[in-house]
């Protein structure tokens, strides 16, 4: 039965039941909504606003409930509104009238406000430990490949000689800013809206702070209207999961062209890949390409809660409710983006010969060409239009700056001498980058060494 009966006299239309429950969803958060009821029958009987006996009787009878949902004994009833009304409905069918004290100063409002700070904040742990596994798969794939050269690419023309270990700390870093923001996010999640009742707290004398203590939050929300309707923090969480899946996009979509025969720089697992149902040849990085199509899952997940939220007047209202669904997703796709994404990379093959027969052409050490003349006193300008020349004359003959005659280094500028060979040789180009956040082999090694620690001392 609805907690709101009281003031009407006909039943809700069952169609329009329905679309107002939002026990399908908020199911999920069961375990939540018990340790909130717990911490606040706690206080109940502390302040002595319900009696001790009374308070120990509902806790007793919340953590066996408790107990029997996670074991699986027992059952949500799904014709519920949603997962508050179930437990309390529950719990007075075990203890009787001691149950229906439970919900003494407190709404649904700032009951359900609570619950999705805690599960979201259970679930930023997950985040976590997901970003934190494949962190560690790029470290070690970075730090077996810190010297295995690669053609660096702009606008995805070749253009310089970096590594393999050198692209991937790339990525490295992109999801280590996430994880920050993670944790960033985390702290202004970590209060509780608990007390703020339905918009204007409550004449009863709650102690705010036991509360939040009880359930291991840092603090509680500062204002009553906001503490009901502030979903900030799940916007912030939808932002932070956005911007991974834009991190994942973007390295999936380069697993996908190094797959391909045209790069052929890594070869997927078997296991980690799918066929052709009309072509035997084909294999193909479909989990890869999951992953980048479901980035726009969750930023669509993100948009939704960004126009619910943009034109609501305070404090709660019911397209509130639509906040759970979308968050959840989100939180669910990222998770198994995650999960999957790091296996797929552990067991990729990389060709380092591939990458290295890549980097041999295209030119990518014209630069260091141009920077040769630099350090024989020519300045850069007229280095550089010196190095296009000799680079036309390449293509012209069907050469490389490596096979290039001496003489017709010679024809273009006097200060080009034998040395011309070892300052442009790719070993020598990468190994000479050693500018700290550089590819050469000594400075990727000390970024996955600085990086190993950052993230031991990240907590």
């Amino acid at each position: 039965m609805p907690l709101w009966t009281g003031r009407f006299k006909k039943e809700l239309d069952k169609k329009t039941n329905d679309f107002n429950s939002s026990i399908p969803f908020d199911c999920r958060m069961a375990q939540q909504d018990i340790k909130g009821s717990v911490a606040h029958a706690r206080m109940l009987g502390k302040q002595g606003i319900i009696d001790s006996a009374e308070s120990e009787k509902i806790v007793a009878s919340l953590k066996e409930i408790a107990a029997e949902l996670e074991q699986g004994s027992l059952a949500i009833d799904m014709t519920a509104e949603d997962i508050h009304t179930f437990i309390e409905g529950e719990l007075t069918r075990r203890i009787g009238d001691s149950g229906k004290r439970l919900h003494t100063a407190r709404s649904r409002n700032d009951q359900v406000a609570l619950d999705l700070r805690l599960y979201l904040l259970e679930q930023c742990d997950a985040l976590e430990s997901s970003l934190r596994a494949l962190l560690a798969v790029i470290l070690d794939k970075a730090e077996e490949n810190y010297d295995a050269v690669m053609p660096g690419y702009t606008h995805l023309q070749r253009a310089q000689p970096v590594t393999f270990g050198h692209h991937l700390m790339a990525y490295a870093n992109m999801l280590m800013r996430d994880l920050d923001r993670l944790f960033d996010c985390r702290k202004r999640m970590a209060v509780s809206p608990l007390g703020s009742g339905a918009l204007a707290g409550t004449t009863y004398p709650l102690d705010r702070e036991y509360v939040a203590g009880l359930l291991g939050l840092d603090g509680v929300t500062n204002n009553s209207l906001d503490g009901v309707s502030d979903r900030d923090y799940a916007l912030e969480l939808m932002s932070v999961l956005s911007i991974v899946m834009v991190h994942l996009s973007r390295f999936a979509e380069e697993i996908i062209a190094w797959c391909s025969w045209e790069f052929k720089f890594i070869e997927l697992d078997d296991a980690f890949s799918t066929g052709s149902s009309i072509m035997p040849q084909k294999k193909n990085p479909d989990i890869a390409e999951l992953v980048r199509g479901k980035a726009g899952r969750v930023f669509g997940d993100l948009q939704t809660l960004l126009t619910v939220m943009k034109g609501l007047p305070l404090a709660y209202n019911k397209d509130m409710q639509e906040d759970k669904e979308a968050v959840f997703d989100a939180v669910d796709t990222v998770l198994i983006c995650l999960d999957t994404f790091a296996p797929m990379l552990e067991t990729a093959m990389v060709l380092r010969d591939n990458m290295r027969n890549a980097a041999a052409k295209g030119f990518i050490n014209a630069t260091d060409c141009a920077d040769y003349l630099v350090y024989k006193g020519l300045p850069f300008r007229d280095a550089y239009k010196a190095t296009g020349g000799l680079v036309a004359t390449c293509i012209e003959k069907g050469l490389t700056l490596e096979t290039l005659p001496l003489e017709e280094y010679q024809a273009v500028c006097d200060l080009f001498d034998e040395d011309i060979y070892e300052a442009i040789d790719l070993d020598n180009c990468v190994r000479k980058r050693t500018v700290k956040g550089g590819p050469s082999p000594v400075c990727v090694r000390s970024e996955i060494v600085a990086m190993r620690e950052r993230l031991t001392e990240l907590k």
